[in-house]
């Protein structure tokens, strides 16, 4: 019984970290200003969903985006030190205008390839195993993503990250290198999108 217990918890934590430990642990952070953040983000969101992401070297801890007029965005950050994107889309709304840009790539034998990954989101769906994982790292002591939070703060990180289906809402993303093998992009005039949600 313990047992069962401690699986459904260590399932629920990898979730509740963007949902909650995220908003939660950031919004103390606001408060003395030792939260790190990404400055100059436009403060939209874009939509980025793949059939696979294969991932080396994986952290994820809570910070911010500050937009050019100030304002404070509470994010869960990503690091993935090498990944693999099978079939990525990315779809980009443009507010006042009547069309969406549309980016696709990585399909066939030759998925989209990134190293240094970084991602600010709010919002993830997908089927998620990682490998060898701890929760409740300090976020100032992560050492397998490449990236770090603020001392005190909860993070979590594992050797590997493998997502099917995956789904997430970003305000932010970087990466070291970016190869998109099989690039395509297009403006929809018909609001086109990634996924309907």
């Amino acid at each position: 019984m313990r047992k069962r217990t401690r699986t459904r918890w260590r399932r629920f934590a990898v979730a509740a970290v963007p949902a909650t430990a995220v908003t939660a642990v950031v919004m103390a952070g606001i408060a003395n200003g030792a939260v790190p953040v990404a400055l100059n983000v436009s403060g939209q969101t874009f939509k980025v969903s793949a059939d696979r992401l294969v991932g080396d070297g994986f952290d994820q801890y809570g910070s911010m985006v500050v937009t050019a007029e100030g304002e404070e965005i509470p994010v869960a950050v990503s690091d993935i030190k090498s990944a693999e994107l099978t079939n990525l889309c990315q779809s980009v709304p443009t507010p006042g205008l009547p069309f969406t840009l549309v980016i696709r790539a990585g399909g066939g034998d030759e998925p989209v390839e990134a190293t240094n990954l970084t991602i600010g989101m709010n919002e993830l769906r997908g089927d998620a195993t990682f490998e060898n994982i701890d929760i409740g790292v300090d976020a100032s002591q992560l050492t397998k993503g490449g990236g770090s939070g603020r001392p005190g703060d909860i993070g979590q990180e594992a050797d590997s990250v493998r997502i099917e289906n995956l789904q997430q809402k970003a305000y932010s993303t970087h990466a070291g290198t970016f190869t998109l093998n099989g690039l395509s992009m297009k403006v929809s005039l018909s609001g086109e999108e990634c996924f309907d949600w």
